[in-house]
């Protein structure tokens, strides 16, 4: 699936542990603020761009990059306690969802 251009509340995703009982959208905590956030992107290159970029085990999960809508990814930030921040390709906070 490429880019989607049909709804602006459409965001891509990196999902880790993909179609597996553990699959959860990536989150990450920021060290210096001690935030808790959900990285998400307007288009798939940018997810795919800035993925290299962010840390991950490649040797112990699995990812994949999904297109969720806005309200979804807002109601898993909600539950797990994180922020929800659109981010570029080099992974600057564009702006806060939600």
């Amino acid at each position: 699936m490429e880019d989607i251009n049909t709804a602006d509340n459409w965001y891509y995703v990196i999902v880790q542990n993909p179609d597996t009982a553990s699959e959860k959208i990536l989150g990450f905590n920021d060290e210096k603020t001690k935030e808790k956030f959900l990285p998400a992107f307007k288009t798939k290159q940018d997810a795919k761009s800035c993925f290299q970029l962010l840390p991950k085990d490649l040797f112990k999960e699995k990812y994949d990059i999904h297109a969720v809508i806005e309200e979804d990814i807002i109601d898993t930030a909600k539950k797990t306690g994180h922020q929800v921040f659109v981010l570029d390709e080099t992974g600057h906070i564009l702006k806060p969802l939600g």
